[in-house]
């Protein structure tokens, strides 16, 4: 593996790398460019930064080595493609891109949240794949929505060292499980039997069903076998809240402390668990920080659940759906494979401190 270039930043390269990276209007190309550079200042090795950017580590030594021979302009401005120069704008395509930009990023259309290729030329009298292309260039995906939520905990950073703390460092002679309820999971029958699926077409089922009730399933999941304790209630209450901390407690050995991380629901801080958890010195609870479900790793459990059983099933009755997901858990404790956490409390601060800068800047 060849060496890599050591990348030194002037004060004024580094300032501009950062405004290229903050400024809503850069290309998503110049952005990833300049955050491959200010990592690589650090003298981050090149896999290391293909692995946090989520991109090939091949591109990564060909910006670093751009940069070093070029310097901004080597970043600013694509390589010419082939020989005769052929694919650079006139000035005219260079204003035209500008705006195809600006007004997808900044404006929106009459009587719509966001454009589309058609309405965007239309408006600027123009061919729809002009746009296209200029999309697919700078990554621009009007269509697309990401849904995140910020938390707005006041101990959102003592909590999360806490959670993080029994993922990354767990204590000795104690397990680790991750609990939460998936409520008002709906027994739904198909109003039509659907066509199984065969070469060239897929299965098929009724977009319209039947409801047939709803169970709740309490589920506690070992971070460290993979192993998942569930039981199906009707009610999701304080009562059946507690009853499945006993059945949890009763089938962890007596020498384990049990930590056990949950959520902010009202029935997990009810005082008959608290006085319950006063007699049982050995059963913690740790709160995850409000609007944080994607720290509690039973979640990911959840959605393979929904996934390989709950969504495509048809269930005539709530005892066949309550079966249904006993069966999943049984296979899935066959052959069971852990959630493995890898973020740091750092690595997670710092996002969520850039996405709560971004949004103060709305």
């Amino acid at each position: 593996m060849p060496a890599q270039v050591k990348i030194t930043l002037s004060d004024k390269d580094r300032k501009q790398l950062e405004k290229y990276v903050k400024n809503r209007k850069t290309s998503v190309r110049l952005v990833e460019r300049s955050k491959i550079l200010l990592l690589a200042s650090q003298n981050t090795p090149n896999y290391k930064i293909a692995k946090e950017l989520n991109i090939d580590v091949n591109k990564v030594g060909r910006w670093r080595n751009r940069f070093a021979d070029k310097g901004l302009l080597g970043i600013e401005k694509d390589l010419p493609r082939g020989s005769n120069h052929g694919g650079k704008d006139s000035v005219e395509q260079a204003k035209l891109r500008s705006k195809i930009i600006n007004m997808t990023t900044q404006d929106r259309p009459k009587g719509s949240t966001h454009w589309t290729t058609r309405g965007l030329a239309k408006v600027l009298g123009i061919n729809h794949s002009f746009v296209n292309r200029v999309w697919r260039e700078v990554g621009l995906k009007p269509h697309l929505t990401k849904y995140f939520k910020v938390s707005n905990d006041s101990n959102f950073e003592e909590k999360l060292q806490d959670v993080v703390g029994l993922y990354l460092s767990p204590p000795e002679n104690a397990v680790i499980f991750c609990v939460d309820e998936k409520s008002s999971i709906q027994a739904l029958d198909r109003t039509q039997p659907g066509l199984p699926i065969k070469p060239g077409r897929c299965g098929t089922m009724t977009h319209d069903y039947k409801r047939n009730g709803t169970s709740t399933l309490f589920a506690a999941l070992n971070t460290l076998t993979g192993e998942v304790i569930g039981q199906c209630k009707k009610r999701h209450r304080h009562q059946e809240f507690l009853a499945f901390l006993k059945t949890v407690e009763k089938q962890t050995s007596k020498d384990l402390e049990l930590h056990l991380i949950v959520d902010n629901y009202a029935t997990h801080k009810h005082e008959k668990v608290k006085n319950w958890l006063k007699r049982n010195k050995r059963v913690h609870l740790h709160f995850i920080p409000t609007s944080s479900s994607w720290l509690n790793l039973v979640e990911r459990f959840f959605g393979l659940l929904t996934e390989k059983q709950l969504r495509r099933g048809v269930f005539t009755s709530v005892k066949e759906l309550e079966e249904a997901i006993t069966g999943f858990i049984d296979a899935h404790n066959k052959a069971p494979k852990p959630f493995v956490w890898t973020k740091s409390v750092d690595e997670i601060l710092a996002k969520v401190g850039r996405a709560r800068q971004a949004l103060a800047f709305q």
